[in-house]
């Protein structure tokens, strides 16, 4: 199927919070001694990951179980973020080439009183809670009072997030993406939030469980990039650009083709098999959330290392639906370590694996100084090298292995 196509492609796979240990100046975010993925293996006594092994996983950090190979199958780093902050846009921007001198701004003590007035006047049903929170434990808090009035509930985390929790059944879905869409318009500088975010949820079915569960119908609606990404170029240059996951969000849907809604990472990674697989000419950009959503802002090391587990027995499909001189790139956007006190994102570095089919042998690519490497050898692949301005290419180095 795969061979059909017209000529390679590239792929970048996130893997979303997948950190390989603390930044520089991880202490100024309160994660010192943050490793996502070395300390979620020191906490369940290895993992078991050889196919990314094989390809210089355990090259990049100290990774019980995973041990670093005299000849990786592919070339291997990490890159530092330059950019403020250690949310998902921040890191997906940069990969693409958009550097943030700031952060998005942030609300430990909840949104301000003008913001949530004028969310009322335009929304027209009050509100229930406005702080930071867990989205697992609040709709538990608030979840009968919400259900008894129809008030959505609003809440915020460590990262620069308007978050809106709505039953299905008290609030329907499609008025629920209605609301964050209007918060989107009305959240602007100094307010300019980096995502808003529909959390619905439903009654649970285990009457030993929580009362109240989340679906996978989420949606974020998130800011639109300052300025040209790498995405812009190649749509510019005549290329598709295929998302997988919420890269289409991510992106307010600048520049990208389709991003199909995911269920979980295992969904997630059927699709991406199906569009590397096609013969569709264009670049794919996927990400994997449920490290992130699932596993590290609830704490859990186990399910996190059964997901980096399941993603990795899957690799071969990957690597099979791709034809010779494609490149993929895998790689992550923060940290968010299952093992630490906090439940937030942390400020990691975050994995570099890069493969050409067809070069069985990598090279050591250091230490990236921005995310935007992985944009700039992208555009690079395509012929644009030197148009993203805010990284280098490596992929000389990834086809000269």
């Amino acid at each position: 199927m795969g061979a059909e196509r017209r000529g390679p492609r590239a792929i970048v796979l996130v893997l979303d919070s997948v950190g390989v240990g603390a930044l520089p100046d991880a202490a100024d975010y309160g994660d010192t001694g943050s490793n996502t993925i070395a300390n979620t293996a020191r906490a369940v006594g290895g993992l078991r990951m050889p196919n990314l092994g094989a390809m210089g996983l355990g090259d990049i950090t100290g990774i019980e179980g995973v041990p670093p190979v005299d000849a990786p199958t592919a070339s291997w780093g990490k890159s530092a973020e330059l950019s403020a902050g250690k949310d998902t846009t921040t890191g997906h921007w940069e990969m693409m080439g958009v550097v943030l001198e700031e952060p998005f701004p942030t609300y430990p003590d909840g949104f301000p009183d003008d913001v949530l007035d004028e969310f009322d006047a335009r929304v027209g049903r009050g509100w229930l809670g406005n702080y930071a929170a867990s989205g697992t434990v609040i709709i538990q808090d608030l979840g009968d009072e919400h259900v008894a009035t129809g008030k959505p509930i609003v809440y915020t985390s460590a990262d620069s997030v308007f978050q809106i929790a709505a039953h299905e059944d008290v609030i329907p879905i499609e008025e629920l993406y209605d609301m964050c869409r209007t918060s989107r318009a009305l959240l602007v500088p100094p307010h300019g939030v980096g995502r808003v975010i529909a959390r619905p949820f439903v009654t649970g079915d285990d009457p030993e469980g929580p009362t109240y569960v989340r679906t996978d119908r989420r949606r974020d609606f998130s800011v639109e990039p300052f300025e040209d990404t790498a995405l812009d170029l190649l749509k510019r240059a005549g290329h598709h650009v295929w998302g997988v996951g919420k890269i289409g969000d991510i992106f307010a849907w600048k520049s990208v083709d389709a991003s199909p809604h995911l269920h979980d990472n295992m969904d997630g990674f059927d699709k991406l098999v199906e569009r590397v697989g096609g013969d569709d000419e264009g670049f794919v950009f996927c990400n994997l959330v449920d490290f992130d959503m699932l596993w590290g802002h609830r704490n859990d090391a186990e399910g996190y290392a059964k997901g980096l587990e399941a993603v990795d027995a899957r690799m071969p499909e990957l690597l099979d639906a791709m034809v010779e001189g494609d490149l993929l790139v895998i790689t992550a956007d923060h940290g968010c370590d299952p093992t630490t006190a906090s439940t937030d994102h942390s400020r990691e570095y975050t994995p570099l694996i890069a493969k050409v089919k067809g070069v069985d042998r990598g090279v050591d690519l250091g230490v990236r100084r921005t995310f935007g490497d992985i944009g700039e050898t992208v555009l690079d692949f395509y012929g644009l090298g030197g148009s993203c301005l805010r990284g280098t290419s490596f992929l000389e180095e990834v086809r000269g292995a």
